[in-house]
Parts: structure tokens; C-alpha cells; sequence
């Protein structure tokens, strides 16, 4: 090192990191020219330096190695299911902007167990035969749904659809039971609405559960839902 500082001067450190850093088959160049010229060119960031042999020394030795510790550098290859379903949840979980305490699943709709809840708005009895027929249609159409006619506000029970990560949400209003027929149909990321006639939501749904249609394409098609309707029909 001394040798090296005192010929190179500022250039020392980094020739000795090379010097270091040489593999097997440069040190075997670099042996057999300091054994014929005596001198070796080392080249290091592009510049060409002469090593002589006082320099260098080199030496091979032999050792038993009874413990290497190895750091590992990999990740480990161990995928169960719980770990995939734990990364399903961890990347899925979202959180209602300016409202933390509305938490949700946003799986997508093609994964999701459930692809839509059907909501009437209230125990209404002239909702009932709405809510049995949205049922039929989405079970001959293949969607996996559920009936949510339990008691609470329609926000109430769209958050506990969305905690589920349903994706699609249908309810089941006062101008549902009016000619013509429709419902509105929700979108859970985005809680947007739009009314849908209620002979063609069941194959919608189906739809963009499947990924044959987006929600973007099929608000195009159909009126925006602003508000629900307070009063009951007489």
C-alpha cells in the first residue's frame, strides 16, 4: 500500500480497489507478465497505470471452513394460500376519502365471492315482488348476490356491502314499482348511481362482473342517478 500511495499519489485508492476486485484469470495474466517483464498495465477508468512487482504480492492458501453464515438475498418462495389471500386484503383495503371510518374492499368485481347486493330501499310490501324477481334474473344469469332487507338507513347497508367487497349494489326504490320499471344500480369504488330499466340490470351486472363492459361505458348508456326519492308512492 505504501509503494502504491507513494507512486500514484491520489490514484492509489481506487488502483488498489481494482487490484482487489481482479478475478481469477486476470490474476493469472497479471502473475505470468510480472514474471516475464516484470511489470504489469493495469487499467483502471480507462487510464493505464504499471504495476511492478514490488508492488503486488500474491498467494494462495487453502482453509477448512466450518460455519459460513449467509445472508439471503432472495425472496423466500413459499406461497400458501393464506399468504395470497393476506396480500389480496392488504392491497385491496381502501379507506373513504374525508371519512375514515368508512373502510372497504376494493376487489375487483371478476374476484369478488359476491358480485352484487340487492337493496330495497325500506320494508315496503310493494317492493317485495321486485326484490324476488332482481333475485331470479341474477341467478339465471349466473351472478352470486345477496338480499340486504334488513333494517337501517340505504347508506348504512351500502357500507356493510361495501366492508364485503361487493362491487355492484342494486336498490330497489319508490319509482321502481312505477312504470316503466327500473332500479339504480351503484358502483362501489366510486359510489356513483344510474338508472337502470329492471329487465336488462340483471344482464348489465352480469356484465361488468365478467369484464365484458366497463362502469365507464355503461354510464354512457344509462341517466345518472342524483338523489333517491323521499316520498312514498300512494
Amino acid at each position: 500500500m505504501a509503494k502504491i500511495g507513494k507512486s500514484f499519489k491520489k490514484d492509489a485508492k481506487e488502483i488498489t480497489r481494482v487490484l482487489k476486485e481482479l478475478d481469477e484469470e486476470k490474476i493469472a495474466a497479471l502473475e505470468k507478465e510480472m514474471e516475464t517483464k516484470g511489470e504489469y498495465t493495469l487499467s483502471v477508468n480507462g487510464n493505464d497505470f504499471i504495476i511492478t512487482k514490488d508492488m503486488v504480492n500474491i498467494s494462495r492458501s487453502q482453509k477448512t471452513v466450518h460455519v459460513e453464515e449467509i445472508i439471503p438475498a432472495v425472496i423466500e418462495p413459499s406461497f400458501g394460500i393464506g399468504r395470497i389471500m393476506y396480500a389480496i386484503w392488504e392491497h385491496n383495503f381502501k379507506v373513504r376519502d374525508g371519512d375514515e371510518m368508512r373502510t372497504y374492499f376494493a376487489l375487483p368485481p371478476v374476484i369478488a365471492p359476491l358480485k352484487c347486493s340487492v337493496l330495497p330501499l325500506s320494508g315496503h310490501p310493494d317492493f317485495a315482488p321486485f326484490v324476488s324477481t332482481l333475485s331470479q334474473d341474477l341467478t339465471k344469469h349466473e351472478v352470486s348476490h345477496r338480499v340486504d332487507d334488513s333494517s337501517g338507513s340505504i347508506g348504512r347497508r351500502y357500507t356493510r356491502t361495501d366492508e364485503i367487497a361487493i362491487p355492484f349494489g342494486i336498490t330497489v326504490d319508490f319509482d321502481s314499482v312505477k312504470e316503466p320499471y327500473s332500479v339504480t344500480l351503484r358502483e362501489r369504488d366510486s359510489m356513483e348511481q344510474i338508472r337502470v330499466p329492471l329487465d336488462v340490470v340483471a344482464s348489465l351486472v352480469s356484465d361488468l362482473a365478467r369484464g365484458r363492459q366497463t362502469w365507464e361505458a355503461a354510464k354512457c348508456c344509462y341517466p345518472k342517478f342524483e338523489q333517491q326519492e323521499t316520498t312514498k308512492a300512494g
